[in-house]
């Protein structure tokens, strides 16, 4: 099993997904057959496709944030400034970090 599951450097969700459930399969078939080394794999990969999953999802709702940041200011200054243009892009903009942050937030 790979220390990293982060082939590009970054954390993905569905790659950690992935290495989370393969682990917890490769540690049942352990179980079943009482290979230790097997049971062991599978619990480390499935441990770091968990930290990898979390990984993502932080970063994600880092992201989703400044988004929201960022167009507020924008919304704001426009608005400020009669520029309906920049204040309507400002709003997309903190919208679109809103919906990534509650898609990103941990239940």
């Amino acid at each position: 099993m790979s220390s990293n599951n982060m082939s590009s450097g970054e954390p993905n969700k569905t790659s950690g997904q992935f290495h989370s459930t393969k682990g917890t399969a490769v540690e049942a078939i352990g179980n079943m057959t009482g290979a230790t080394s097997w049971q062991n794999s599978g619990r480390e990969e499935h441990a770091q496709g968990e930290a990898e999953y979390n990984a993502a999802r932080a970063k994600g709702y880092a992201e989703g944030a400044a988004d929201r940041v960022s167009g507020k200011k924008d919304a704001v200054v426009g608005a400020v400034t009669g520029d309906k243009s920049q204040q309507a892009q400002g709003n997309a903009r903190h919208d679109k970090g809103e919906t990534q942050q509650d898609i990103n937030r941990k239940i």
